[in-house]
């Protein structure tokens, strides 16, 4: 068997900002060999004496971006947490090789309008999803509703804002909608409407079952459907 160090590699912390006392972004180096899809998360560690520790973090870059950045909810008393409070820029940080996850929107196979509701630090795989010239092209429009507990943790109006000037996607930005609140103001249908949630556990769960109460149904790789949900925190 593979040791465990043949699985990751070891990537230089080459910026972080604080932006509330709870929330924190930061980029680390990419390898010239890591691939994932927007939407994907990535698997973050640090040695813990004689083991690791890892967790799951959805990549915020675009695909085609040189480095890879993500979105920390720091909890009080949590081992992952306390390691990224005392993180420093240059620090060393363990990048599993694999990217994994399945919150992707070409695994639908059609549908005209594009809706993205998440909670919290579950904005991160969204925020990737949108920086994908692809996803513009494919959807009439894209509704990104992020909800916060409060004001100052809408930390992204700004970099959503300036999509509008990206030389990859801004030509489409008329398509987008940015909602800082959970009513998207526009009618729902199963034809033409595919939502993807990610958020913390119990929002997907109460959106989820919302949505079935509509009528919508959870897309499946053999039975087309309406809604991919991914839980994040």
């Amino acid at each position: 068997a593979a040791s465990p160090e043949a699985k990751f590699t070891e990537e230089k912390v080459l910026w972080i900002k604080h932006h509330t006392p709870k929330l924190m972004t930061f980029a680390i180096s990419r390898p010239e060999s890591y691939r994932f899809s927007a939407g994907q998360f990535s698997r973050l560690g640090f040695r813990d004496g004689e083991g690791f520790i890892w967790r799951a973090y959805s990549v915020v870059s675009a695909e085609y971006a040189d480095t890879l950045e993500y979105f920390a909810v720091l909890i009080e008393g949590g081992p992952m947490s306390a390691r990224f409070a005392a993180m420093k820029e240059g620090d060393t940080i363990l990048l599993d090789k694999t990217a994994t996850g399945f919150l992707l929107p070409e695994r639908f196979p059609d549908g005209k309008d594009l809706v993205m509701l998440c909670t919290g630090s579950g904005i991160a795989p969204f925020l990737s999803i949108i920086e994908q010239p692809e996803i513009w092209q494919r959807f009439d429009r894209l509704i990104l509703a992020h909800s916060v507990s409060f004001a100052d943790e809408l930390i992204f109006r700004r970099r959503v804002e300036a999509l509008k000037d990206h030389p990859l996607i801004g030509e489409y930005f008329h398509k987008f909608r940015f909602v800082p609140i959970t009513n998207a103001g526009f009618k729902f249908t199963k034809a033409d409407t595919r939502f993807m949630v990610c958020g913390n556990p119990a929002m997907v769960k109460d959106t989820f079952q919302a949505l079935m109460d509509l009528g919508f149904a959870m897309h499946r790789n053999r039975i087309p459907g309406h809604i991919m949900m991914e839980n994040g925190f």
